[in-house]
């Protein structure tokens, strides 16, 4: 999206600039007094707001600190980022930067600071600060959440935070996640494939290496999903890979229903062999019921294959099933069924196109809690990170209950144990699939 901005200098001359703004950040256009941007590397976070605040210091008073839990020296902050922007913009006339401000139009200030070296006290020197960004928010403590709040107070003052997610339990997560559906606060969620400017970039490579060899870091580092302990996570038996859906695959489709804040999803899969492809999925928050069906029709052949559904929502089946879905059916739940789907999911290869980010995202993230007094990782499935999972589960629903197992590997013991001996055995039984 372009949008124009007029601004006037100290000549009162007019300049009309063109800003292009990736359409995920449109949201945070709008008055809020707590703007927040999660996710992963390469998203362009921090470049967009940085880029705004340029933008608003052009039109009006604006006295912005700029924020890290640590700051040992003026390199640690956002500036260098500032003065990119403004000269990105072309109105470095404007502004006047020496090493620890910048000074621009409308009398308007950027100044650096640490949140780690403020007490009470000492914060009370940006009392009359109207905007404060805070970058790298996922390192911030609960005690700098609570100093700095109040300080920005004054009438329309705003506060933005960037971070890239980490736990769960993180207080700026807390900050955001105890106050949804609060219009004072707008979060959104962005990662690489939202930024325009991304392909090609010197990111690119270092994101596809990772896809490629570790889908565990990709899903953490380029997809915002949270760091987790390796030996937590739930599944370890899946990689992201690129492959052509074949012409004969028997699709499997699953779907998870959304409440408020949460998801609706769709996912599709098949299976060759002891492998489950992954290669679809739509996924929306907050999605109403009569924009369901759009949001279905995202996935090749919805409308044609059967569709197992949480059953949760009888209501909601009972819907597409009245506008163009005739083959959903709810999924029959029960004691253990969800430890018995994973278990069911885990005892399959899983390949996940590229595309279907947030399968690869849960996949990473999904884990058994964790005791935390002891450390202890305990047997229990944490009930998060899990909307795509449960899909997937509801999918092969049908599978699991008639006791279909995944397919052996077929090893001809006659033949020698070399790699290519190895590679023909495999391809004599790469056909397919139960049904």
């Amino acid at each position: 999206m372009m949008r124009l901005l007029n601004s006037s200098g100290a000549s009162s001359s007019v300049t009309t600039l063109k800003i292009e703004t990736p359409r995920v950040f449109l949201p945070l256009l709008k008055p809020a007094r707590y703007k927040g941007i999660r996710g992963g590397r390469g998203s362009g976070k921090s470049h967009f707001l940085t880029e705004l605040l340029v933008e608003e210091s052009l039109t009006e008073h604006i006295r912005c600190a700029c924020l890290r839990e640590i700051q040992n020296s003026i390199k640690d902050s956002v500036k260098q980022l500032l003065e990119d922007k403004i000269r990105k913009l072309g109105v470095e006339r404007l502004f006047r930067i020496t090493e620890n401000e910048i000074t621009g139009p409308n009398d308007s200030l950027f100044v650096f600071r640490g949140l780690r070296n403020h007490t009470v006290s000492s914060i009370k020197s940006l009392e009359g600060f109207n905007r404060a960004f805070v970058e790298e928010a996922q390192t911030i403590t609960q005690k700098s959440i609570d100093i700095a709040v109040p300080t920005f107070r004054v009438p329309g003052a705003s506060m933005s935070f960037a971070w890239n997610p980490e736990r769960p339990d993180a207080p700026i997560e807390k900050f955001f996640d105890e106050n949804k559906g609060d219009p004072d606060f707008v979060l959104v969620h962005a990662n690489f494939y939202n930024n325009p400017w991304f392909a090609g970039s010197p990111l690119q490579r270092d994101m596809e290496r990772d896809r490629e060899r570790d889908p565990d870091k990709y899903a953490w580092v380029w997809l915002g999903g949270f760091q987790g302990r390796s030996e937590a996570r739930v599944f370890r038996n899946w990689k992201v890979e690129e492959f052509d859906t074949p012409a004969d695959a028997v699709f499997r489709f699953g779907a998870d229903w959304g409440f408020a804040v949460d998801p609706t999803v769709l996912v599709r899969g098949y299976l060759k062999g002891r492998t489950l492809y992954i290669d679809h999925e739509a996924y929306a928050v907050g999605c109403e019921v009569d924009k369901t069906p759009a949001l279905f029709d995202k996935v090749p052949k919805s409308r044609d294959y059967r569709i197992t559904a949480d059953s949760a929502r009888p209501e909601v089946v009972s819907y597409m099933r009245r506008h163009g879905f005739p083959k959903i059916v709810p999924a029959i739940k029960g004691q253990g069924s969800i430890e018995d789907g994973i278990a069911f999911l885990q005892s399959f290869d899983i390949v996940v196109h590229p595309r279907c980010e947030n399968v690869i995202r849960e996949l990473g993230a999904y884990s058994y809690k964790i005791d935390k007094m002891t450390d202890e990782i305990l047997p229990v499935l944490d009930d998060k990170d899990n909307h795509t999972i449960d899909a997937l589960r509801y999918a092969l629903e049908g599978l699991r209950r008639a006791g279909v197992a995944p397919k052996p590997e077929v090893v001809d013991t006659t033949t020698p144990r070399d790699r290519y001996a190895r590679g023909r055995v495999e391809q004599q039984d790469d056909g397919g699939f139960y049904g």
